[in-house]
């Protein structure tokens, strides 16, 4: 079996999605040893930003005529959707920042998307979980609800657009214990952070058995 695992964290060790990730990780690679994990890790090497628009305008123009750029962006694109297609399974870290889906998460689906066939289910039907994370809180009855331009898109893209059998783990308040205006959450925060934990050991285990 094979699976995908991508992070888009800018924190690096200190990152919180990539901590759920490397949990998850762990039990399904328990569950089943044989799993193989191929990673591409967009947040320490982001893709170009140029090279979906690179890669669409590739298709109006004869292949012989394409700029070397050009090619490179569809070579990129390619590979990115043979990476899903090819993949059993997936786990995808993908951060919540400046409100929404950030910049090199973007990127990397736009190209992959670009890299198939239009609305194409790269995931049909294939466990996948999906681990986000945001520095505050943006639930119900939060000053900041509704803020979230995130979550509901990853879910549109990975489940809808994708076709896959998703599970969504969420954790918020990561930013309790950095920023002291915060202090007074910590015990919200800590019981979110096991909860999340406890969500990332429990669907590796699961997916890594069907």
């Amino acid at each position: 079996m094979s699976i995908l695992r991508v992070d888009a964290s800018i924190l690096g060790p200190n990152s919180a999605s990539s901590a759920l990730a490397d949990i998850a990780e762990a039990a399904w690679l328990e569950t089943a040893p044989d799993t193989k994990v191929v990673r591409r890790h967009v947040g320490n090497e982001p893709l170009p930003s140029d090279a979906w628009q690179l890669a669409v305008s590739a298709a109006y123009v004869s292949e012989a005529d394409r700029s070397a750029a050009q090619n490179r962006a569809v070579d990129l694109a390619r590979e990115l959707a043979n990476e899903l297609r090819d993949a059993q399974g997936a786990i995808l870290a993908l951060p919540f920042y400046n409100y929404g889906v950030s910049q090199h998460v973007k990127t990397w689906f736009d190209l992959a998307m670009a890299g198939g066939e239009n609305g194409e289910k790269y995931l049909d039907g294939k466990p996948v979980i999906v681990v986000t994370s945001r520095g505050g809180a943006y639930g119900p009855g939060t000053p900041r609800e509704g803020w979230d331009h995130n979550t509901d898109y990853l879910r549109r893209v990975v489940a809808d657009i994708w076709g896959a059998d998703l599970t969504l783990i969420e954790r918020e308040f990561t930013l309790v214990g950095v920023n002291p205006a915060l202090d007074a959450f910590l015990e919200t925060a800590t019981a979110m952070k096991e909860a999340a934990h406890q969500a990332a050991d429990e669907a590796g285990r699961t997916l890594a058995a069907r």
